[in-house]
């Protein structure tokens, strides 16, 4: 074959020249520069490989990364993990053999990943989205991703979304907002945690975290300013009672100090609040995960205190008139969990009451169905979402939209075995949710998802939207 039947076969006299006119136009200084990248524009994107790995998270506990190739690039995923994977959510492939990372190694994941997914996707457009997820759950053929594994699928699903961005050439906030059918984008509230308890950390308080939001900052940067100095006040704050001591911190970097009740964690974290000066500007949200200790019908707020477990046990009727009367002495906006995830009952019931939000986690655990009973039986009203509960981003993207249908507030959330990753940052900007929860203002699993709202604000310019006051519905 010639060069001018090679030329004229892939129509490249033609590219050529428009890419030769396009720099011209632009009167650009690099010529060659300018023409190769328009070039490459030019060229549609595909997915031409998926490569997968075992990497450690936060805990130093394997989990999945992925690398995700076009035409345009390289795009890297690697998907977070909770204490404990819940009934109704999907399967993390795990691969057992106590004698690899005492049995949570990931390698069943990885080759899913390399040798079945990777074949399925190569060829893709990467802003195809919902093709490429559902090519997955395709492959998969169960209903709670228990075949490849809900780790491995969820990893490609995020690498493509970037790879998706890139090839549209717009921020993956922008590209998820799109893919959400959302006109806006807004900065979340930043729901910080500031003291730990319960799984997440070995202390003696049963709540597994107290958390402020600055819903009075103007920016995000003001209002992760604000969190940081609450949090080092609050350390301060425990040392004083300590004795000059400090305190270990939880999983998620809050400061996990022995807490004799809800009640003195409530006062050492209005404490550090005053001291900051925003008062009224900051508010609290507590996580209480009640299932981790219910017993029966029963909770037992001294379950990490050997000496007083068992003793004093309260009732869901207990627990309704303590959350009654905390909300009464603290700013108090909003309860996740506060009763166990099978107890609709009672959840019902202190959600009517219309004190605060009701956060349902381990009620609904992400899961469609359990999202669709809540609407329908007016449960909870609002969503924290966890997208590994799900899987994918396509599935993420609805169960948020039924939760906005139904005008609840979302909360996005991590887990408490984070990763490098700041996806759910763009996540949480692109579908507006209101709040993110991504633990303290420390550590640098969780303040790069903080760091990477600073940069959404910058890119933004005078287009960013911080939720504040509007935290519970950000439409």
């Amino acid at each position: 074959m010639s060069v001018q039947e090679y030329l004229d076969k892939h129509m490249l006299s033609r590219k050529i020249e428009d890419a030769v006119n396009a720099a011209v136009r632009a009167k650009t200084s690099d010529p060659v520069l300018f023409i190769a990248n328009h070039m490459k524009k030019a060229v549609s994107s595909v997915i031409t490989k998926v490569k997968a790995r075992q990497i450690l998270d936060s805990r130093g506990i394997p989990t999945v990364e992925v690398d995700l190739h076009t035409n345009k690039g390289v795009f890297r995923a690697s998907v977070p993990s909770g204490d404990s994977s819940g009934t109704y959510e999907a399967i993390e492939l795990r691969d057992g053999d106590k004698g690899m990372y005492l049995g949570n190694s990931v390698a069943k994941a990885v080759k899913n990943i390399n040798e079945k997914i990777s074949e399925a996707l190569i060829g893709m457009d990467p802003k195809l989205q919902g093709q490429i997820d559902q090519a997955m759950i395709d492959l998969d053929k169960t209903e709670k991703k228990s075949e490849l594994g809900a780790n491995a699928i969820l990893a490609v699903s995020i690498a493509a979304c970037k790879a998706g961005a890139a090839e549209k050439e717009v921020p993956l906030c922008k590209h998820l907002s799109d893919l959400s059918g959302r006109a806006n984008m807004v900065l979340p509230v930043p729901a910080f945690t500031v003291l730990s308890g319960g799984k997440h950390a070995s202390n003696t308080f049963a709540i597994q975290e107290i958390m402020i939001l600055p819903i009075g900052a103007s920016r995000f940067e003001e209002a992760l300013q604000w969190g940081s100095e609450t949090y080092h006040h609050l350390k301060a704050v425990i040392a004083e009672k300590n004795g000059g001591l400090g305190c270990n911190v939880g999983e998620d970097g809050g400061l996990a100090p022995d807490i004799s009740s809800l009640k003195e964690g409530l006062e050492l974290v209005k404490e550090a609040i005053n001291r900051t000066g925003y008062n009224d500007k900051i508010k609290i949200a507590i996580d209480v995960a009640a299932t981790n200790f219910c017993l029966g019908t029963k909770y037992d707020l001294d379950v990490k205190s050997p000496n007083k477990s068992g003793q004093n046990f309260k009732s869901a009727d207990d627990m309704i008139d303590m959350y009654k009367e905390i909300c009464n002495e603290y700013p108090i906006v909003s309860i996740e969990d506060p009763f166990d995830k099978e107890d609709w009952e009672h959840t019902k019931y202190f959600s009517s009451l219309g004190i605060c939000q009701v956060v349902g986690d381990d009620l609904l655990m992400s899961n469609s169905k359990r999202v669709e009973r809540a609407i329908q039986e007016s449960s909870c009203n609002a969503l924290l979402l966890k997208v590994n509960q799900i899987g994918t981003v396509t599935e993420a993207i609805e169960v948020v939209k039924m939760a906005r249908d139904a005008q609840w507030g979302v909360v996005t959330s991590h887990r408490c075995g984070e990763t490098e990753d700041s996806f759910i940052s763009d996540l949480s900007v692109g579908l507006a949710t209101g709040v993110i929860k991504a633990g303290a203002p420390c550590r640098g699993e969780r303040t790069m998802k903080y760091n990477q709202l600073l940069r959404i604000e910058e890119e933004l310019g005078d287009q960013a939207v911080y939720a504040g006051e509007d935290w519970k519905l950000s439409l």
